[in-house]
């Protein structure tokens, strides 16, 4: 079987205090390249490119992290005449940042914590060292929301009993156990969703996953719909700083998105779109289509 033309990756800018309360980032030496950068690596098959960036930080470093704002990817050429595409977020550390426990490897021989204002003379690559200023761009911590549109569910034309028990398909149940990986990368802590079957059934295996309850909200229903509710719990969400999935409908999204000021086109089924807020206000936004 033959290669594929791009090869995708991801990883993280993984950030924290140090004792003087300046500003570090997490970097890794290869001693394969003799090259110092940051965490990341190859996407197995199947696997979300977010998930992929919290895998690889915790195999190259033995730190957990959850994603923050994503940053520029990186694209070059790679053996074979092959492009590399290289995802990256800003890491926010998830428990210890202790580095004391790491077993050096053939992969990754040494870490380091380094201030940031030393980090670009220790970066072995330019590509790196944009990513880093990208980063200093936005600096501060930012917290998330993802809005959800449920997994594909059977067709109303097929379903004669009350709309809102009208179930997933099996391709829908896929997608919805495909999401639990990108809402555990965004460290998601508050599931709300539309009480409709189609929509509950979507969230329940990241919120069963993540021993989380699952906020049912009829006004995010279609046939209950709330405007001023849901542009309210919207609003509190943009004000809180736990990261929250909100679940509803194709004829529901353009109200919530439009609140929101994004100007995004139509969600196809089980399709998210990711804001990364501070402050009340919007500073990055991402889509992601689980399959």
């Amino acid at each position: 079987m033959s290669k594929p033309d791009v090869v995708v990756a991801a990883g993280a800018v993984v950030v924290r205090r140090g004792r003087k309360k300046e500003r570090e980032v997490l970097l890794v030496h290869r001693p394969k390249y003799d090259d110092w950068s940051f965490p990341k690596g190859k996407a197995e098959p199947g696997e979300h490119v977010t998930a992929t960036a919290v895998r690889e930080v915790a195999e190259e470093t033995g730190v957990e992290i959850r994603l923050g704002r994503p940053l520029v990817p990186q694209m070059y050429a790679v053996s074979g005449g092959r492009t590399k595409i290289v995802h990256y977020w800003v890491g926010r550390v998830l428990g210890s940042d202790d580095l004391s426990t790491y077993q050096p490897n053939d992969e990754v021989d040494q870490l380091a914590w380094v201030p940031v204002a030393k980090a670009p003379s220790r970066l072995s690559y330019l590509d790196d060292i944009a990513t880093l200023e990208h980063f200093l761009e936005i600096p501060q911590r930012t917290s998330t929301l993802v809005i959800v549109r449920h997994g594909r569910a059977r067709k109303r034309t097929n379903w004669k009993g009350d709309d809102r028990q009208r179930p997933l398909t099996e391709v829908g149940q896929l997608q919805a156990q495909a999401i639990v990986p990108v809402l555990h990368a965004y460290g998601v802590t508050r599931v709300v969703t539309s009480p409709s079957r189609r929509c509950a059934d979507t969230v329940r295996p990241y919120a069963a996953d993540s021993v989380l309850p699952v906020e049912e909200w009829p006004g995010l229903s279609e046939e209950e719909t709330d405007g001023p509710g849901i542009d309210d719990l919207l609003d509190r969400a943009l004000r809180a700083k736990e990261s929250v999935a909100i679940c509803s409908h194709r004829p529901v999204l353009p109200h919530m998105l439009e609140h929101l000021g994004l100007g995004e086109e139509p969600l196809a089924p089980s399709e998210m779109v990711v804001c990364h807020h501070r402050g009340g206000r919007i500073v990055a936004t991402e889509r992601h289509l689980v399959r």
